[in-house]
């Protein structure tokens, strides 16, 4: 009878401890939180010791949260730290491996880094989630990187899944902009290259892209425009030089 009561006891002890620990965990989860939301602040500013100072504070309070790597791998991606961002990229997956920010970021990852065709996998696991908040940056990041494997038919359809989700999105109306262009589809071309322009600051090579659109499909008063922004803005760009020695093709 004696050893029934201690074995029950000794169970309503082990019952007593978890709300206690539960609440350790709760702290080490909520400081966790903060520390990565504030290393995410100093990321987006450019502030990039600091973000990692805050970073591996979050760690360090709970080693299992998956954010916090997640954002050190951006930070690491940012320095050019290759190695040590897919280590934190890596960590992050293996804690919540169906995350959409994560594999939207790892994803990306890859694809700056030469690896596009695992990159643009990881986009469609981001995509998985229907609760994912920005599926149109997964749906852009694919088009971006399965353009730069010449893939166009795929690049063209995430580009257009991206538009769907937001229509004035200027780097997938670009995006579509070039593969019309390449496939001699003018009219499709101008149109997207005109969403793109209104919205978007253009840089030299957007310009000449634009330049050569309207060239191709006869010339127009944009034409005149667009090379006018190009000289003036861009004067000793490559593509002004370009522009100069009639270089349309």
């Amino acid at each position: 009878m004696k050893k029934t009561l201690f074995l029950f006891l000794a169970i309503l002890t082990g019952c007593a401890s978890t709300p206690s620990q539960l609440d350790t965990g709760q702290k080490a989860r909520s400081s966790a939180t903060v520390h990565t939301e504030l290393g995410g602040g100093y990321y987006s500013r450019g502030q990039y010791a600091v973000a990692l100072q805050e970073l591996k504070e979050a760690i360090k309070a709970d080693p299992t949260y998956a954010p916090a790597y997640n954002v050190l791998g951006l930070v690491y991606m940012t320095l050019r730290e290759n190695e040590t961002a897919q280590q934190n990229f890596e960590r992050a997956l293996s804690l919540s491996p169906k995350d959409s920010d994560i594999n939207n970021n790892y994803g990306w990852f890859l694809c700056q880094t030469k690896r596009e065709a695992e990159s643009v996998r990881h986009f469609l696991v981001a995509l998985e989630n229907p609760l994912y908040p920005t599926p149109e940056k997964a749906y852009l990041n694919a088009g971006i990187c399965s353009e730069r494997m010449k893939d166009d038919r795929h690049a063209e359809a995430y580009y257009l899944d991206a538009l769907q989700i937001q229509a004035r999105l200027p780097e997938a109306n670009l995006g579509l902009a070039r593969i019309y262009f390449r496939e001699r589809r003018y009219s499709l071309a101008r149109l997207h290259f005109s969403n793109y322009i209104q919205v978007a600051e253009p840089d030299a090579a957007s310009l000449w892209l634009g330049i050569r659109i309207e060239h191709a499909a006869g010339g127009s008063d944009r034409e005149a425009d667009y090379e006018a922004q190009l000289k003036r803005r861009f004067p000793g760009s490559r593509e002004a030089q370009d522009l100069l020695d009639g270089k349309f093709e």
